[in-house]
C-alpha cells in the first residue's frame, strides 16, 4: 500500500456536525454550526467546542459563559448548513430555518427544540490556540426526545438519523457494524442484543458474588480450625502445667 506524505493538517474525520445555540437576557438566540467539537471527561461531563474570534457567537459565548449543543439529523441537515455559512449579524437564524428557540433550564442560553438531543453547558475555561479559540464547558444538563425512547427505558439516538461531517460534506452514519465490547461477546450472542449483554452482566455479578461467598466461607473455616487448634495447644498446656514433677 502506497502512501503520500501531507503537511501538517485536520484530519480527524469524519466528526459530529452540531448546532451551538447562544443568547442571553442581552443577546437574540443565534445558531452556530461548529464541527470541531467532542466529549472531554466523563466525571465531571465535560465538552469543549472551538470558535474563531471573529464568528458573531464568539463574543455571546465568551460573555455569557454558556451555550447549548444541540445534536442534528437527517431532517434537519440543510439547517445544519444554512448555519454554518450565515451570519447572526445580519439575520435570525430560528425564524429562516423555522427552528424552536426554548430556554434552558440551568441556563438562559436558549435550546432547538426540533433536535432529539440538547446539551446545556457552562463555560469553565477558555483556551486561546491560534485560528480557534477552545471553549470548555461543563455539563449541567441535557435534553432527550421522548419518541426515541424504547419500551425499555433506552434512549435510541440512532433512530433520529444522526448526521456527521467529512471534508466539507455531511453524511449520514450508515449501518450498525458493531457495539462496545462486540470483539469479545460470545459467539452465540447477537449483535447489539441488549437482553443478551444485561444476562451476561447478571451472570458475571452472581459469579462475583458466589465467589465472595465461598471466600468468606473458607476464611471461616480456616478460622475454625485455627481457633481450634490453639485451643488443643492450650488444653495440652494446661494439663502439663498440673501433672506433678517426678524425681527420677
Amino acid at each position: 500500500m502506497s502512501k503520500e506524505f501531507w503537511k501538517a493538517g485536520n484530519m480527524v474525520y469524519p466528526l459530529p456536525a452540531v448546532m451551538v445555540s447562544v443568547g442571553g437576557e442581552s443577546y437574540k438566540p443565534n445558531i452556530i454550526t461548529i464541527g470541531w467539537t467532542g466529549t472531554i471527561c466523563t466525571n465531571p461531563a465535560m465538552v469543549y467546542i472551538s470558535v474563531r474570534p471573529e464568528r458573531y457567537s464568539y463574543d455571546i459565548i465568551k460573555e455569557t459563559g454558556e451555550f447549548v449543543i444541540n445534536l442534528t439529523t437527517e431532517n434537519l441537515v440543510k439547517a445544519v448548513d444554512y448555519c454554518g455559512v450565515k451570519s447572526g449579524r445580519d439575520i435570525d437564524k430560528f425564524k429562516e430555518m423555522n427552528l424552536t428557540a426554548v430556554t434552558g433550564n440551568q441556563i438562559t442560553a436558549p435550546y432547538i427544540k426540533e433536535c432529539p438531543v440538547n446539551i446545556e453547558c457552562k463555560v469553565e475555561q477558555i483556551l486561546k490556540l491560534g485560528s480557534h479559540d477552545m471553549f470548555i464547558a461543563k455539563v449541567l444538563g441535557v435534553h432527550v426526545d421522548k419518541k426515541y425512547m424504547n419500551e425499555r427505558g433506552k434512549f435510541e439516538l440512532n433512530k433520529a438519523n444522526p448526521i456527521v461531517y467529512s471534508h466539507g460534506e455531511y453524511y449520514g452514519i450508515g449501518k450498525l457494524l458493531g457495539t462496545f465490547g462486540y470483539s469479545i461477546r460470545r459467539k452465540n450472542q447477537k449483535m447489539g442484543d441488549t437482553n443478551n449483554t444485561q444476562k451476561e452482566r447478571t451472570l458475571i455479578n452472581k459469579k462475583e458474588v458466589n465467589k465472595t461467598e465461598r471466600n468468606k466461607k473458607d476464611n471461616n473455616k480456616k478460622e475454625i480450625n485455627k481457633n481450634k487448634r490453639n485451643n488443643i495447644k492450650n488444653s495440652i498446656s494446661t494439663k502439663n502445667k498440673n501433672i506433678p514433677n517426678r524425681k527420677k
